[in-house]
């Protein structure tokens, strides 16, 4: 169930779809940047002409024609101080960092849909043992009446019962509105209107159990995997390369041109008189030396800000992992002993009703042991909730994306 609701997120969320277009556009970047090197076009065009007769020493009798001109132009950058090379370098590096980003996404898309599915499965858990809860109230609270109208219990101890049992009954909006929410959650990640969530899910009340322990690894596949760390490191490498963008500007760009062309009357179309061509090298060269230097003084503090990034990145990948799991522990230990409390209190109430069906204790005691164990129950419910959150929390800090 867990794998085909994640399926359907990945195919339609609106984040993710966000994110492939932002993709797709820093593709298209890096194929501009190269095709930088290379640069070419063609023209053609042509119309009738009618000169000034006064422009042309005021002759009279000035016959119009038809004029034209076409080419071709191709030009080759040599690109000597590399700034194209290091331009393509740093478009790579941005659609690196597109990539590690859409990565992001998809993660956090994940943990979010198995957030929301252990959230209605874990507030179905919880509506059951409401319920069964309720259940055991009401008979209670029958019996209780039945011995009141015999004068076998105080009126007292019926209004005790009935304040009990509606304290219970306040507990099921919350939690069925907590289900819905967490299912309208799950709708709209899928790109669904929340009305459109599916009522079939209504009727998980287990929570979810890992099959096999988190693949915890070690620090430096932690930092290998994190979308967000390989975003960092892409976005200052881009940085650093474009420092060698604003460094070559200090040298002459040499490019090695060609032009072919014709242009002339109509009548004379590519005859001598009309063909024309050019070949040779064009140069030029930012002579504004300040602004130049400017512009690399730009990039080096841009590298600087990006390292500041990427170490802080770093620092909070470390950290996540380690209160995420340092957390997770905690709660293991905690449930542990939740599990044993609600075991012994399931015992209590066992015995409990033997010795009220004996007439060793009298029926409040029997209800104080029930209520112990109802108690310890939702404790316990809620202790698995808890894990279910460790564990997504678990899965955004250590990146994802194992298999």
């Amino acid at each position: 169930m867990l794998d085909g609701l994640i399926a359907q997120t990945l195919t339609a969320n609106t984040q993710l779809r966000f994110a492939e277009a932002n993709l797709e556009h820093s593709d298209a970047l890096l194929i501009d940047a190269d095709s930088q090197r290379f640069t070419g076009s063609v023209d053609a065009a042509t119309a009738w002409n009618h000169p000034s007769e006064e422009a042309v020493l005021k002759r009279t009798g000035v016959t119009p024609y038809q004029n034209y001109n076409s080419g071709v132009s191709i030009s080759y950058d040599l690109d000597l101080f590399g700034a194209i090379r290091r331009g393509v370098e740093a478009a790579r590096a941005d659609d690196e960092a597109a990539v590690a980003a859409r990565d992001l996404v998809r993660i956090n898309v994940v943990a979010e849909t198995v957030r929301a599915y252990a959230d209605a499965c874990n507030a179905g858990h919880e509506i059951l043992l409401a319920q069964k809860r309720i259940g055991v109230e009401q008979d209670d609270a029958h019996m209780t009446q039945e011995l009141v109208l015999h004068g076998r219990a105080s009126p007292l101890d019926s209004t005790r019962q009935q304040d009990a049992l509606a304290t219970i009954k306040a507990q099921l909006p919350p939690l069925e509105a907590k289900q819905r929410n967490a299912l309208f959650r799950l709708a709209t990640l899928a790109g669904q209107p929340p009305a459109n969530f599916d009522r079939t899910l209504l009727a998980c009340n287990t929570p979810l159990h890992l099959d096999q322990p988190l693949p915890v690894g070690d620090g430096q596949d932690l930092l290998k995997r994190r979308p967000d760390v390989r975003a960092a490191e892409r976005h200052l490498a881009a940085a650093t390369a474009r420092i060698g963008i604003a460094t070559a500007a200090l040298y002459p760009d040499i490019k090695f041109g060609v032009s072919l062309g014709s242009t002339g009357k109509a009548v004379d179309a590519l005859t001598g008189y009309t063909n024309r061509f050019a070949i040779g090298p064009m140069v030029s060269w930012n002579l504004n030396r300040n602004a130049v230097r400017a512009r690399i003084d730009e990039a080096n503090a841009q590298s600087h800000a990006n390292l500041a990034a990427f170490d802080g990145v770093v620092l909070n990948a470390l950290r996540e992992a380690e209160t995420s799991l340092d957390t997770y522990v905690a709660d293991l230990d905690k449930q542990e002993q939740l599990k044993v409390a609600r075991d012994n209190a399931v015992h209590r109430a066992s015995q409990a009703e033997e010795l009220e069906r004996g007439g060793r204790i009298d029926r409040l005691s029997l209800l104080a042991a029930e209520r112990d164990r109802w108690m310890a129950e939702q404790t316990a419910a809620a202790g698995e909730a808890a894990l279910n959150r460790d564990q997504i929390d678990i899965f955004l800090a250590l990146g994802g994306g194992w298999q």
